[in-house]
């Protein structure tokens, strides 16, 4: 029989540490008089990140109870030895690459993660908002292989919070770039302020929790550019700093959506296709917006012509 270790919640260990940083980076804004904190708006991702830990206490149990039910069929009795953390650590870490994709691109988990990127700040305080309602979503299914391979769900669930520590850390604009072979392989600041930016160039990129590699190898990554300052938030700004409406608007949408829609594909489409997919083509998606902004590039690109002759290589002008 396994012996379960008991091991603490690390991402309540670490909540003195993360109002201790946001302390520090409020007074390191205030010093540059810089608007990366709006007052209200820090307000309310600390009231989403309260109501997340409850909604997390109410029904994460049903999460744990799944995981249990996949991991009595298990492949391998991996338990709990030294070698299997680190396995753990990086298999959970790709399983979030995937959950994190998929969040925005189906609307149905879109729905649920919107509200981590819907402040049109980035600062310490926006990695405390977090959703209410990743339970309806199916956004578990992704990590249950891990439990049917042997991996027990204590110990992924240890690894998923020392995940969530190290992403707390990277929403800033107080670090800038970081040395080249740690950028090569983890996710930076730089990295996710590119993932929280709604500039057509930056959209959809950079899904990674702590290995950036991920995005390298299955093709989203994007460098942030200093010649293209960052825009944050949604497309579709929320324009509110109501908590219910922060927390639900989009789940509104989708009902509002599939109501009206013809035919049961179609209000199909509102729930599984991405979000801003409509039937009728009245809205944008990301890849229309990126295609439209590739094109206008290309058209500028074309009007300006080749780029003068260096004594080198002949580079097209930006």
């Amino acid at each position: 029989m396994t012996m379960v270790p008991d091991l603490p919640n690390p991402t309540e260990l670490a909540i003195p540490a993360f109002v201790l940083l946001i302390l520090i980076e409020i007074a390191w804004v205030k010093s540059r008089d810089t608007r990366a904190y709006e007052p209200r708006d820090t307000l309310t991702s600390l009231a989403l990140g309260l109501g997340s830990t409850l909604s997390g206490a109410l029904f994460g149990g049903l999460a744990l109870l799944l995981a249990f039910q996949v991991y009595e069929h298990r492949l391998f009795d991996i338990g709990f030895v030294w070698w299997a953390w680190p396995i753990a650590f990086l298999f959970d870490d790709f399983a979030y690459y995937w959950s994190h994709r998929l969040g925005h691109r189906v609307r149905w988990m879109w729905a649920a993660h919107v509200i981590h990127h819907s402040s049109q700040h980035y600062n310490l305080s926006t990695a405390l908002r977090q959703t209410w309602t990743g339970f309806l979503t199916p956004g578990l299914l992704i990590g249950l292989p891990l439990f049917w391979l042997g991996f027990h769900p204590v110990m992924i669930a240890f690894c998923g919070g020392l995940n969530l520590i190290y992403q707390f850390w990277i929403h800033t604009e107080a670090v800038g770039r970081l040395p080249r072979w740690f950028e090569a392989v983890m996710n930076t600041p730089s990295h996710h302020r590119v993932h929280h930016a709604i500039n057509p160039r930056y959209l959809d990129a950079n899904y990674a929790g702590v290995f950036i590699i991920w995005d390298k190898m299955f093709g989203t990554f994007v460098p942030e550019r200093d010649d293209e300052p960052i825009r944050y938030g949604i497309v579709k700004q929320l324009g509110s700093f109501n908590l219910i409406w922060a927390a639900f608007h989009e789940w509104i949408g989708i009902a509002r959506d599939m109501w009206s829609a013809p035919g049961l594909g179609n209000k199909l489409g509102y729930l599984l296709r991405p979000p801003g997919w409509s039937h009728e083509n009245s809205r944008e998606t990301s890849d229309s917006i990126k295609a439209a902004w590739a094109a206008r590039q290309a058209e500028t690109s074309d009007a300006r012509g080749p780029a003068p002759y260096q004594g080198g290589s002949m580079t097209p002008a930006e």
